[in-house]
């Protein structure tokens, strides 16, 4: 029996975004699975029924990520596709396995020699680099930072000195309630001519990206508020 694929599908960004931010080969693609590996099955049923996906929720087979799975764990999750079966990874939003869980299912996916496949759709990341006219082509994700304020400062003052040595851009992000904590601090503790783009709500309607200098952000400041964002700063 043939081994099935796992497609890596990415969902919006936005919750009014799911036409505008998958191809239609890759919705028609979507549509023809039953089984679903996710981070939310709350969300995930939300997401299939915006895709008006043709077959009943109740009748597909949605299995919850564990956030730190065994190998045992995605084992059992991986079995219908080594029995033949297609199934999809779904993130909470954007590209699965770019920041969130579905990484560990990946690997474990390689290791047992089933077929992996990456559909086209948004990456929060990439879409805030493509935007912000920073240095894309050497550039940094750094996923969360530290929570403690002086030891965020102590990072972010050696994330700029490791832009300005590399010459690339650094990138990261925050919980929304913590957005303009986080940019205050960026503010205070950046040189004035570091470059800090923050883009928030990407691919909704209240959609903003601003990319200015540190002495910019300090004349006239500004606040994010509790959206999804992602910072990027160039020394």
């Amino acid at each position: 029996m043939s081994v099935g694929t796992l497609y890596l599908v990415p969902t919006p960004l936005a919750e009014s975004a799911a036409d505008a931010s998958l191809p239609p080969p890759v919705r028609s693609r979507i549509r023809e699975l039953g089984h679903f590996i996710v981070e939310e099955p709350k969300s995930a049923r939300a997401f299939l029924k915006a895709l008006e996906h043709p077959r009943p929720l109740a009748s597909l087979a949605i299995e919850r990520l564990p956030e730190k799975a065994s190998d045992a764990a995605l084992d059992g999750l991986l079995a219908p596709l080594l029995d033949g079966s297609d199934a999809a990874l779904l993130s909470e939003a954007g590209a699965p396995a770019v920041a969130d869980p579905g990484a560990a299912l990946v690997r474990r996916a390689h290791h047992l020699g089933i077929r992996v496949a990456a559909l086209v759709g948004p990456s929060a990341i990439l879409l805030a680099l493509m935007a912000s006219g920073l240095e894309g082509q050497r550039f940094a994700f750094h996923g969360y930072l530290p929570v403690e304020e002086a030891a965020l400062a102590r990072r972010l003052q050696a994330l700029e000195a490791d832009s300005r040595r590399e010459r690339r851009t650094e990138i990261f992000i925050e919980t929304p309630y913590r957005n303009d904590r986080l940019l205050r601090l960026i503010v205070a503790t950046c040189a004035p001519a570091t470059l800090l783009s923050v883009a928030a709500d990407l691919t909704a309607p209240t959609e903003t990206i601003a990319t200015r200098s540190i002495a910019a952000w300090r004349r006239e400041p500004r606040a994010i508020g509790k959206r999804p964002a992602v910072f990027l700063l160039q020394a």
